[in-house]
């Protein structure tokens, strides 16, 4: 991770839990709820939340943990020491070095989206588009991967094509050439929607190719 991206998040988290300990340190319970109003439990609590997702994704088990702490029946209060820990707890995996990147995690959630926009489609019956958005959001992780790896993805100035950077990442060792197996066939399948060959595949194969991106792209993180 950059490091000046990494002093950023950690300090973000360092504030907020020690905006909290602060009026624990003025309390007599151990939820503050003597010194800290109705209005300010429900902020810190949203910033808490807000905090956790932007250092940690909504994948991780940090912001799954949140939701279950914020799914329990109980006071804000409660709520608000438990998120607490949970920033406190992320901050220091992250100061430790034991998260993925947050370059990777960004992107794992932008791709996520992508797919998931594709599976609606093709459920509406959209199954082109769907094919289109789904090959494309391959590409574009193929030169996350590129990118992370530091393989260049253009020669003199002219962008090399997928099927090369597919070739060049299995070299690396980036992913095994089972892997580039797959890839190419995915983005065969994407270049028949493109070109508008839309009887050389069926919605279900779409849906098959919406899942194994998503499969590939959680095991090959950029």
């Amino acid at each position: 991770m950059d490091a000046a991206l990494k002093k950023q998040i950690t300090k973000q988290l360092s504030d907020l839990s020690n905006e909290y300990k602060q009026f624990r340190a003025k309390s007599q319970y151990d939820d503050a709820s003597d010194v800290i109003s109705n209005t300010e439990v429900r902020r810190l609590k949203t910033q808490a939340l807000s905090a956790i997702e932007r250092s940690t994704g909504r994948n991780s088990v940090y912001y799954e943990q949140a939701q279950a702490v914020l799914n329990k029946k109980e006071h804000d209060y409660n709520h608000l020491a438990s998120l607490i820990g949970i920033v406190d707890s992320a901050n220091q995996d992250i100061q430790a070095g034991y998260l993925k990147s947050i370059e990777e995690l960004i992107h794992g959630d932008v791709f996520t989206d992508f797919l998931e926009m594709a599976e609606h489609l093709v459920n509406s019956s959209y199954k082109d588009a769907a094919a289109v958005i789904a090959g494309s959001t391959l590409e574009a992780h193929i030169k996350h991967l590129c990118s992370k790896f530091h393989i260049p993805t253009d020669n003199n100035g002219k962008n090399k094509k997928t099927d090369t950077l597919n070739s060049e990442l299995v070299k690396n060792n980036v992913y095994t050439k089972l892997d580039q197996k797959n890839v190419t066939a995915w983005l065969g399948l994407r270049n028949n929607a493109a070109h508008g060959d839309y009887h050389e595949y069926d919605k279900q194969q779409v849906r098959l190719l919406i899942s194994s991106i998503r499969d590939f792209i959680t095991r090959n993180p950029a």
